[in-house]
């Protein structure tokens, strides 16, 4: 990382330079029994709006930690507004898709419950501690926001009818490839991916999102891939193409 600071930290409050700030109890053990830090040392923060800061811890305790925000070393730049919608999955699945979304770019995290999935429950504020611990390893300026669970009915009728929603779909024609490209072309700003469960979406379902004027229904190739997958590669080809177009419009 810039300025030789390798650690960064996720704070939940504004920062400004010269300002005294604490930490919370989790972090204090991080930084005292992981990290081993003392006083003297430094730490970069971040709250999702403020850029980045660098702060100098000036004193360690049992449980607290204090620091003084010393300069800003980053500005808070765009992020390309992109959802991931998807039927929850086992335990260690759902982890390791939420921290992998994290690091591909995703804003909002909504798990959804369709006919078909067999996971029924998710710890959502296990899910908000893996966004922010991925986003602080991958020197994200933001943390996506997670969802409560909810049904995909819900889900269809909250959905913002000027945002793109990217249904993947094993009965689609149409490569999920040309469709980002056509959503870039066309300065689409605003994307959302839907990702079914394992066994796919029903016929009903189905039916109702093709009725949908913002869903459109694309294929991830001929291979029946998992649910944690599918979601990952379509962030992934998403991203790959969006700074493809980054670089043709330069």
């Amino acid at each position: 990382m810039k300025n030789g600071i390798e650690t960064r930290l996720y704070v939940d409050s504004s920062l400004n330079t010269g300002e005294m700030f604490c930490l919370k109890q989790k972090q204090v053990h991080y930084l005292k029994n992981v990290l081993r830090l003392g006083a003297g040392d430094e730490v970069a923060l971040f709250n999702g709006y403020d850029g980045e800061w660098r702060a100098r811890i000036l004193t360690v305790a049992r449980q607290s930690v204090d620091l003084c925000i010393l300069e800003q070393t980053r500005q808070q730049s765009y992020e390309p507004d992109v959802w991931l919608a998807f039927a929850p999955i086992k335990r260690d699945r759902i982890n390791f898709t939420v921290q992998k979304a994290t690091e591909l770019g995703v804003m909002l995290l909504s798990p959804v419950i369709t006919r078909y999935t067999i996971v029924q429950r998710v710890n959502v504020n296990r899910m908000r501690a893996n966004v922010i611990e991925a986003s602080e390893q991958s020197n994200r300026l933001t943390v996506p926001k997670v969802s409560e669970l909810d049904n995909l009915t819900n889900l269809i009728d909250s959905w913002p009818i000027d945002r793109t929603m990217i249904v993947a779909n094993e009965t689609a024609s149409t490569p999920i490839v040309e469709i980002i490209r056509m959503e870039l072309d066309c300065s689409v700003k605003k994307i959302g991916f839907l990702i079914g469960p394992e066994g796919g979406f029903d016929k009903l379902e189905l039916a109702i999102l093709n009725k949908l004027p913002f869903a459109k229904h694309a294929s991830l190739g001929k291979r029946l891939l998992c649910a944690d997958t599918a979601a990952l590669a379509v962030l992934a080809i998403w991203q790959a193409l969006l700074c493809s177009s980054f670089h043709r419009h330069d």
